[in-house]
C-alpha cells in the first residue's frame, strides 16, 4: 500500500514537472520577459516621460485616423480603437510594431509569389463555364466565375464526392484508401497529436515510405505546438516521411503568428483528396471525450477536382523550396488511366489572409443573398462580422428558412458568451439557432436550396474568415448537397434543442455585459 502511494505521488510530481518545464510554460515565460524589457524601457526614460507621452498621443491620433479611414473590415477597426481611446500611447507603439514587421512582408511576398507561379496549371475549362450559363443557372455561373478569378481554382465535373457525417466514419474510409497508395501522399493539417487516429495512419505511411512512396506531411506550427513532441518533423523524417512545420511557433512578438495553416488536406495518388472539419486526432472520432461527443463532418473526392488540392498542398510545401517540382507528374490521370465518373460541379477552393481577397467569406455571403427556400450552416464558433450578420438576417426577414446548429458543449467559454451575443440580434430578425445536445458541433458545412452546398475548414468566426489560410468545396447539383441536408436535419430533429429569445433574456445583467464587452474583441480573439 505504502509503495503505490510513494508511486502515486513520484508520477504525480513527474507530471508536475513536465509541465512545468514544457514548451508552452516556455513560451509564455519568454513572452513575459520581452513585456518585462518594455516595461524596463519605459521606466528607464522615466524623466522624459511627459515628452514621450505627447508624442505618442499625437502618433496615436494619426494612426486612429488612418485605421477609421483604411480599407479594413469594421469589426476590426473597432477591436482596435477601442483599446486606441483606453491607452493611447500603447496601442501606437503596438500597432506600429505589427504593422512594420520586415517578416510579415516577406512571407506575404513568399506566398503569393508561390500562388502566382502556380495559376497557370489551374485553368478554367470554357466548356464547363459554357455548360453551366447555358443548360444550369447563371447565378451559380457568377459564383464560379468569382473563384476562378479572384480565388485562382477552377470549377471541374467528372468527379464523384462521398460526404461523411462524422469522423469515425472518414477515419475508416481514409485508412483503406491510404492502404491502396502507390506513388504518392500528401497531408497538410492543422492538428496532428499522437494517439489511436494518428498512430493508425502513421503505421500506414511508414510501409509506404519503405516501399518507395513518396510520402509528405505538413502541420501547422501552432496547431501541434503543444501536442506533438520536441522535433516531431525530425522524427517523421527518420521513417523516411518527407515532413515540414508551417510557419513554425517563436516567442517573439510577431503579427506572423496569427497566420495559421487551419487547411485539412490529404492528397492520394493525384486522384483522390479528402478535406472537412477533421483534424488527425483522437477526439475527431470520438476516441478521446473532451467536450461530450465531437460531431463533424469531411469529404471525399474522386476524379479531376482534386487537382486543386494537389496545388493547394504545393503552394504551402514549396514556400521554402528554390525549386518547383514538375506539377504535371502529379495529375489526376497520371496514376488513373480511366476516365473519371461525374456528378454535377465540384469547385475546390482555398482562401489565403494575405491577399486581400476573402474567397471563404465571399462563398458563404454568394449562398446566402442567392438563397430562395432555405438555408442551414453549422457553426463551431459564431462570430460574425457586419455583412454577414445583415445577410442572414435579412433572408429570414425576407421569408427564407435560415437554421444554424450551434455546439451544445464549446471547446472556447469566450466563444460561446460573444456568441449569445448574435443569438440575440439574429433570433430577433427570424434566424433560428440549434443547440446541439450531446456534445461540440465542430463541422463547417452550409447548403441551401437543394442545390448548392460548401464542406470545408472555414469557420463563422474572424479568424477563420480574414487571418487563417482555409479550404474547402464548393458542390451543386452533387449528392454531396443532399448528404449535408439529411445531416444538418437529422441533428436538428433528433439531438438539438432550439434556441429562444426568451432564453437569452434571462440572462443575468452582468453576464450581458461580459458578453458585450467581448464581442468588440472579437475580430482579435
Amino acid at each position: 500500500m505504502k509503495k503505490q502511494k510513494k508511486d502515486t505521488m513520484k508520477a504525480s510530481l513527474r507530471k508536475k514537472l513536465s509541465f512545468l518545464f514544457s514548451r508552452k510554460i516556455t513560451v509564455i515565460i519568454l513572452l513575459f520577459i520581452q513585456f518585462g524589457f518594455v516595461a524596463l524601457a519605459f521606466l528607464s526614460l522615466y524623466e522624459q516621460f511627459i515628452y514621450i507621452y505627447i508624442g505618442l498621443t499625437i502618433l496615436a491620433i494619426v494612426l486612429v485616423g488612418y485605421i477609421a479611414s483604411s480599407n479594413e473590415n469594421a469589426g476590426y477597426k473597432v477591436a482596435w480603437l477601442v483599446p486606441f481611446v483606453v491607452f493611447p500611447g500603447f496601442m501606437a507603439l503596438v500597432y506600429v510594431f505589427l504593422k512594420t514587421q520586415i517578416s510579415r512582408h516577406f512571407f506575404k511576398k513568399t506566398v503569393q509569389k508561390k500562388i502566382i507561379e502556380t495559376e497557370k496549371y489551374l485553368i478554367n475549362n470554357e466548356k464547363i463555364n459554357r455548360d453551366i450559363i447555358d443548360k444550369e443557372d447563371k447565378s451559380f455561373a457568377r459564383l464560379s466565375n468569382y473563384i476562378a478569378d479572384f480565388g485562382k481554382f477552377p470549377t471541374y465535373k467528372n468527379t464523384t464526392a462521398e460526404y461523411f457525417k462524422c469522423g469515425e466514419e472518414q477515419f475508416e474510409v481514409l485508412l483503406e484508401e491510404l492502404r491502396k497508395a502507390n506513388h504518392f501522399i500528401f497531408i497538410e493539417y492543422f492538428i496532428v497529436e499522437l494517439g489511436v487516429m494518428w498512430n493508425q495512419i502513421l503505421d500506414i505511411l511508414k510501409e509506404k515510405a519503405d516501399k518507395g512512396v513518396d510520402v509528405r506531411v505538413m502541420y501547422d506550427g501552432v496547431g501541434a505546438q503543444t501536442i506533438l513532441p520536441g522535433k516531431y518533423d525530425e522524427t517523421l523524417r527518420y521513417y523516411g516521411i518527407k515532413c515540414k512545420v508551417f510557419n513554425p511557433f517563436v516567442p517573439f512578438l510577431t503579427s506572423v503568428q496569427n497566420n495559421r495553416d487551419h487547411r485539412k488536406i490529404i492528397v492520394i495518388d493525384g486522384h483522390t483528396a479528402f478535406t472537412g472539419g477533421t483534424n488527425l486526432a483522437d477526439e475527431y472520432i470520438n476516441k478521446k471525450v473532451k467536450y461530450g461527443y465531437w460531431k463533424d463532418s469531411a469529404v471525399m473526392l474522386k476524379g479531376d477536382a482534386v487537382w486543386s488540392f494537389t496545388m493547394m498542398f504545393f503552394q504551402m510545401w514549396e514556400l521554402d523550396e528554390k525549386k518547383s517540382a514538375n506539377y504535371e507528374e502529379y495529375a489526376p490521370n497520371k496514376y488513373h488511366a480511366d476516365n473519371f465518373n461525374s456528378d454535377g460541379y465540384v469547385i475546390p477552393y482555398s482562401d489565403s489572409p494575405l491577399d486581400n481577397e476573402t474567397v471563404g467569406k465571399m462563398v458563404y455571403l454568394d449562398i446566402i443573398n442567392k438563397a430562395t427556400d432555405y438555408i442551414y450552416f453549422t457553426a463551431p464558433y459564431l462570430i460574425l462580422d457586419g455583412e454577414i450578420t445583415t445577410a442572414l438576417g435579412y433572408a429570414a426577414k425576407s421569408g427564407i428558412d435560415v437554421r444554424i446548429v450551434v455546439p451544445g458543449i464549446s471547446d472556447k467559454w469566450y466563444v460561446q458568451k460573444i456568441s449569445n451575443c448574435y443569438y440575440k440580434e439574429l433570433l430577433e430578425q427570424g434566424v433560428k439557432f440549434y443547440r446541439y445536445n450531446p456534445g461540440f458541433v465542430h463541422t463547417k458545412d452550409c447548403v441551401s436550396d437543394d442545390k448548392i452546398a460548401t464542406v470545408g475548414t472555414v469557420n463563422l468566426d474572424y479568424r477563420s474568415l480574414y487571418l487563417h489560410f482555409e479550404d474547402g468545396t464548393v458542390f451543386y447539383k452533387n449528392r454531396v448537397v443532399s448528404s449535408v441536408k439529411n445531416d444538418i436535419i437529422d441533428m436538428i430533429n433528433n439531438d438539438c434543442t432550439e434556441i429562444t429569445i426568451r432564453e437569452m433574456d434571462k440572462r443575468n445583467v452582468f453576464d450581458k455585459i461580459f458578453s458585450g464587452i467581448l464581442k468588440i474583441f472579437g475580430p482579435l480573439l
